[in-house]
């Protein structure tokens, strides 16, 4: 149910579970784009697809870009809590499989979210451990640039997203990490930073030490 590279290393294997990332930014920051990327380039990190209501746009794909459902079955899943988050945005509902992220972190692997402001704040109010990030242009200037050029919305769509993004960025001091997304491949790399800096600390990397220490390090 995600798309993603499931590889894993000894490293992430060694865990008794993994960690979820939350990417939050407005709508045209690039979220998207930076977390599949830092997927392709990180083993053990998937990426987790949401549930849509809205249309797929030309070239999405089922279950590659969006699990697209109807409204009723969208709301028989929150019904049942199958989310562990969900929120309208717009005109459509957007929600994450809860079942699917417990399944990846309890084999060890990380998650990465790409979730709006809205839901990543359901996430910290289900107490669900995660590290969140927010992702901000170099300028609203930029920002209003990209939503126009990628020629998704139409004009009266883009007022609309430019108006929730002025909201949304007041949000931004709710984050552990901000990135700045002026040039893709510095974004990249900086969250790439973040993921592997949270892999390197001492409660993540502790039962790898211990493992080693009973099987291989007093051998030596």
């Amino acid at each position: 149910m995600a798309a993603g590279n499931t590889k894993t290393d000894e490293t992430v294997l060694s865990e008794p579970s993994g960690e979820v990332f939350v990417v939050s930014a407005p709508s045209g920051v690039g979220k998207t784009t930076l977390c599949r990327k830092v997927c392709e380039r990180l083993e053990g990190l998937v990426y987790s697809v949401s549930y849509t209501t809205r249309p797929p746009r030309r070239g999405e794909v089922h279950g590659r870009d969006y699990f697209f459902v109807d409204e009723m079955t969208f709301d028989e899943m929150v019904r049942k809590g199958c989310f562990v988050e969900w929120a309208r945005v717009y005109e459509y509902c957007y929600g994450t499989s809860r079942q699917w992220v417990m399944d990846q972190i309890h084999r060890g692997l990380d998650v990465i979210l790409d979730v709006d402001v809205q839901g990543a704040h359901q996430i910290r109010r289900a107490e669900l451990p995660a590290h969140h990030i927010f992702l901000l242009p170099p300028s609203w200037e930029v920002l209003e640039e990209r939503l126009t050029k990628r020629g998704t919305e139409d004009p009266e769509e883009i007022r609309t997203r430019l108006g929730w993004a002025r909201k949304e960025l007041e949000s931004w001091e709710a984050y552990d990490f901000l990135i700045v997304n002026d040039e893709l491949e510095e974004a990249v790399r900086d969250l790439e930073a973040v993921i592997r800096a949270q892999r390197c600390r001492l409660q993540r990397r502790r039962p790898w030490v211990r493992r080693k220490m009973v099987e291989e390090f007093r051998r030596g």
